[in-house]
């Protein structure tokens, strides 16, 4: 792949993560619930394996140590031309950079930050390993948001670090901001006031694309997991907030046609 064709705008979502206490655990539960197959490594954080669908691509799994109790969450990871700037940018603007920048092998050089309201992300340097290799097909992540009480202070954050056009939904009861970048949507902010969980605060939300959502609900329990939303119907497409057995939480959906995702 040439140097060009590998390249993700700065600020595009490119890659979700996930940190786990039981990696063989969370392994078997996403592997059947997406059909992902898993690939070792890297390994500089700890055990870690990238979930695979038909051998691209298209998440990582890793393993906390035992002594860590960290809440379990999808990790959203923006891409950046140097990690090592783009953290600098974070923090004079008010964020925190908790983890890194670091290398992980050839993969690329990342790091773990979160915005000034504490939603935490991550930000990828792509080398061996530009991200997600596929979209669009049942098991792979098709949309960002994030989850935060109002968006107007958290949105400048984002349009200057990354570079973010935004357009706002316009609405007395309705905080809702889309990012764009090169006119394309990427990623939107949802402002959700005092409905934000307490026992989550502010999060970004990994959205993936399934067959049939209220299929994939009832997979869902099946596998230990539960359901934090049932389906219901929005401009988007058929959506449910689901959680894994170990609690974190993602939203399944059926995307409609029309959907930027």
């Amino acid at each position: 792949m040439t140097e060009a064709a590998a390249r993700r705008t700065p600020g595009t979502p490119c890659w979700v993560s996930l940190i786990v206490h039981g990696l063989t655990t969370t392994q078997e539960f996403y592997g059947a619930l997406f059909d992902w197959e898993f690939r070792p490594g890297p390994d500089q954080l700890g055990p870690y394996v990238r979930g695979l669908l038909d051998g691209k691509e298209v998440a990582g799994i890793g393993q906390l140590p035992p002594d860590r109790h960290l809440p379990i969450a999808w990790t959203t990871y923006l891409a950046t031309d140097d990690a090592d700037t783009t953290a600098e940018t974070i923090r004079s603007c008010g964020g925190t950079v908790a983890v890194g920048p670091l290398d992980a092998d050839d993969a690329g050089r990342m790091a773990i930050a979160s915005d000034p309201s504490g939603a935490v992300f991550g930000i990828w340097q792509a080398a061996d390993h530009i991200g997600t290799m596929t979209a669009g097909v049942p098991g792979t992540p098709v949309w960002n948001e994030l989850v935060t009480q109002e968006t107007s202070m958290v949105a400048k954050f984002y349009q200057t670090v990354f570079g973010y056009e935004t357009e706002a939904v316009v609405s007395a009861d309705f905080d809702y901001q889309t990012l764009h970048l090169d006119g394309t949507p990427v990623a939107s902010l949802h402002g959700v006031g005092h409905a934000l969980p307490r026992d989550r605060g502010p999060h970004w939300m990994t959205y993936f694309e399934v067959a049939d959502t209220d299929e994939a609900v009832v997979r869902v329990v099946e596998l230990g997991g539960r359901v934090l939303q049932p389906p219901r119907e929005a401009s988007s497409g058929r959506l449910a907030t689901v959680a894994d057995p170990e609690g974190a939480v993602f939203t399944v959906i059926r995307s409609s046609p029309e959907s930027p995702s």
